[in-house]
């Protein structure tokens, strides 16, 4: 029985540090922290990732839509929300109105946390596609994997570089945010965040 017992403690232990890693190595801490048109921003950046065109529309005066993607001819409306709480039926209604003024065949909001009961019912009803925290953290998962090793065909060497979006087009962290910087490492010039050691970005250059 004892052993029993200690084999149960040993798995949830075990599960419970895979699941934190899984959590550090998503970055959703970072966006936790982001201010909102610093996740507006990051949200750019995962899109591109996956192939989408996405425009950041103005600050002010957005209609309710933070991004515009486009992708293989289909035009989607995007509200983003950075919140601490349950995202309200209030966004739903302004993604949707948003959708309309805008000519969008679709209509997402995006949100590093969950929706109300509220906002659930009323996006099936309206065919809004609401991503939460959940499905959010697999699509950072999915950027931030690695690319398989390549060879360098001089040296033979083997590299590894990460699949976040490229720092030299918008100077911009994909991870947090923060500024990308040009740096000397013992392989070279590299790409680091300006938040380092709090975020980790680094990218060949």
């Amino acid at each position: 029985m004892f052993l029993m017992f200690a084999i149960v403690i040993a798995i949830v232990i075990m599960v419970g540090f895979q699941r934190r890693e899984r959590l550090k190595r998503s970055g959703i801490g970072e966006v936790d922290k982001m201010e909102g048109h610093k996740f507006e921003h990051y949200l750019g950046h995962l899109f591109r990732s996956q192939g989408y065109n996405a425009e950041v529309t103005q600050a002010a005066g957005d209609y309710g839509v933070d991004h515009l993607l486009t992708k293989q001819g289909k035009k989607i409306a995007v509200q983003a929300k950075r919140y601490k709480g349950n995202v309200g039926l209030e966004a739903v209604q302004q993604v949707e109105a948003g959708k309309a003024h805008y000519g969008a065949s679709e209509a997402w909001v995006v949100s590093n946390s969950d929706y109300t009961d509220q906002a659930i019912t009323l996006a099936k009803s309206n065919g809004v596609r609401l991503i939460a925290r959940k499905e959010l953290i697999e699509m950072m998962l999915k950027m931030n994997a690695p690319t398989k090793p390549t060879t360098t065909a001089s040296s033979g060497s083997v590299s590894q570089v990460a699949a976040f979006p490229s720092p030299k087009k918008d100077n911009m962290c994909g991870l947090c945010g923060g500024t990308m910087i040009k740096r000397k490492s013992t392989k070279g010039e590299v790409y680091a965040c300006s938040n380092y050691p709090g975020c980790k970005n680094i990218q060949a250059i």
